[in-house]
């Protein structure tokens, strides 16, 4: 129950929050965890957060300051025109505390990816104006962008602001290559993109703006390294889809799916992925525009404009990237790409142990190159109709913490969970792989049907499972060549296990972030297949169950009688 000493902020962010949840506003689905995490805390359900309502009511007054100096709602102060989500995005990371520290705010990082014309750069300036206020004495904000002039927008944003705001006016000086509250001597500098000069930096709060569009993850890590000693530091990082797949933004935005999605911990990111749940059918399903563009929701023009630009798309080829990836947040390269499964299916498959004692087992393996991850996968056919899998991953013992800095996974962690093994030193011992893989089987009592493989770095390896010297049962191998037509069926196969609930496993943290990885794409003939270029992270795990699925439908079409052995 509300008292008098609530905010609007925190009203509207709430009622945001409950009619997405609750299905009365159009989401996507991370949109929709984030906001479900804010109303356990709303409602008290968390031990270790709180709301700051004095932050709140501060937010309230600041924006009611605030003048939108140009577009539909000139004129009006910004607590009048703000729409919910922007409140949303406002209120949550600055007001959202520690229960037993209470000046200490949960948040650290913020990942918005938001599709244009839906006032990303505005929102980014009022927080900043807020955080001026709200900061401690002479900290230090930056933004950092692609080249010069998107390193501008900000403080071209945040200076039209000011200047259309008499109240604020007199708090600000508004120098050309800076921006300075004297109030509170906090200062604003923005920073054009380079390889050696960001280094250095202490932001108290910084932006990397267009982060799709950076070469590299150089300008995050700067940043992040240089908060090292801030109490109550933030970073933010924006951007829309862009069309280059590899790139730093792509890699945030998977790192903030997997927290979302219970995956990998991290209780410091705020994350509003404005990304449609599929590509299929942006020609006409109106939740695609709405999922990328929660501005569209109040405001009819921008909505109408999407409209005009979606025709535009349907009838002129040379638009439709532009309009996917700017306007839809659809990685689209001539074909959109998709999530291969729903990771609560996945979960849903999850089971406290699996018996393989004399049971008719299918073992895949996916060989990387030799610095790189590598898996075995064992399945045998459930009770159930499903498959019981047993996933192992495998990595260069040495390459551990360079790997969990790139690819923003704690590899040291998911070792300690028997999630995956090091070996090796720089690169992968393949002799520890394949005497862990027999080991394994043995141990477990395992019936070795086949195993299927990559002929990619793999002959060596089934040539001695094939043909043994240290008393092993020889194994049958097959090649299973990585194309779209030979595969696709035991992509399906293995989307239809997972939607039911029938790909069962021992909980492996590591083969959940995999498929959470993987994306889909379809060939000419409209075979689906998983792409490794086009998934977000490594899917070893998952390339190596879809070689095992191979032998296994082979073995059941060539046997059709035979069911599952328990």
């Amino acid at each position: 129950m509300m008292t008098a000493k609530t905010s609007k902020s925190f009203e509207r962010a709430r009622g945001y929050c409950e009619a997405v949840v609750g299905g009365k506003l159009e989401a996507p689905k991370y949109v929709k965890l984030q906001c479900a995490d804010f109303l356990r805390v709303c409602s008290g359900e968390s031990e270790k957060y709180m709301i700051d309502m004095r932050r709140g009511r501060v937010i309230d007054q600041l924006t009611k300051l605030m003048i939108m100096p140009k577009g539909l709602a000139a004129g009006k102060s910004v607590y009048e025109c703000t729409a919910d989500f922007q409140w949303f995005f406002y209120f949550t990371p600055l007001c959202v505390v520690y229960k037993n520290e209470r000046l200490r705010r949960r948040y650290e990082s913020v990942i918005l990816e938001i599709a244009r014309k839906n006032g990303k750069t505005f929102m980014i300036a009022v927080v900043f104006i807020l955080l001026f206020f709200l900061e401690p004495r002479f900290s230090r904000f930056f933004s950092v962008a692609p080249d010069g002039k998107l390193s501008k927008e900000l403080h071209g944003s945040i200076r039209e602001i000011v200047r259309a705001s008499p109240a604020l006016r007199d708090a600000f000086k508004l120098k050309r290559d800076e921006i300075v509250c004297p109030v509170t001597d906090n200062v604003y500098t923005p920073l054009a993109y380079s390889n050696d000069r960001l280094d250095g930096k202490l932001p108290n709060v910084f932006l990397i703006d267009e982060a799709g569009a950076l070469p590299s993850t150089y300008a995050i890590e700067a940043m992040r390294s240089g908060q090292l000693t801030i109490r109550n530091k933030l970073g933010c990082v924006i951007s829309t889809k862009y069309p280059r797949e590899e790139n730093p933004f792509e890699e945030e935005v998977a790192y903030a799916k997997r927290v979302l999605d219970g995956t990998e911990k991290d209780e410091t990111l705020f994350a509003l992925l404005f990304e449609p749940d599929s590509p299929k059918g942006w020609e006409t399903d109106t939740a695609i525009l709405k999922q990328a563009n929660p501005l569209s929701l109040t405001v009819p023009e921008v909505y109408d404009d999407l409209l005009k630009k979606r025709r535009r798309a349907i009838t002129m080829r040379s638009a439709r990237e532009n309009f996917l990836c700017k306007h839809c947040n659809i990685l689209y390269q001539g074909s959109a790409t998709e999530t291969y499964v729903a990771i609560d299916d996945l979960r849903r498959g999850r089971v406290d142990a699996i018996d393989w004692q004399g049971r008719r087992t299918f073992l895949g393996i996916d060989l990387a190159m030799t610095e790189d991850n590598c898996a075995a996968v064992f399945i045998s056919g459930s009770a159930d109709g499903g498959l019981d899998v047993l996933p192992i991953g495998y990595l260069p013992e040495d390459r551990i913490a360079e790997k969990s800095a790139a690819e923003k996974l704690d590899y040291q962690r998911l070792i300690e969970e028997g999630c995956c093994y090091p070996c090796g030193d720089r690169i992968i011992n393949y002799n520890f792989i394949e005497e862990h893989i027999r080991k394994t089987a043995r141990e477990r009592e395992m019936d070795i049907v086949g195993f299927g493989f990559d002929r990619w770095n793999c002959i060596s390896t089934a040539n001695k499972f094939e043909n043994p010297t240290d008393g092993y049962e020889p194994w049958i191998g097959t090649i299973v060549e990585q194309k779209s037509y030979v595969l696709s069926p035991a992509v399906k196969y293995v989307a239809e296990l997972v939607a039911e609930g029938k790909l069962h496993f021992a909980d492996n943290r590591m083969f959940v972030i995999n498929f959470a990885n993987a994306r889909c794409t379809y060939d000419t003939n409209l075979n689906r297949y998983i792409s490794k270029k086009k998934s977000n992270g490594k899917i070893d795990m998952v390339a190596a169950l879809l070689n095992a699925v191979f032998v296994y439908l082979q073995d059941k079409n060539e046997n059709e009688t035979w069911g599952a052995q328990i």
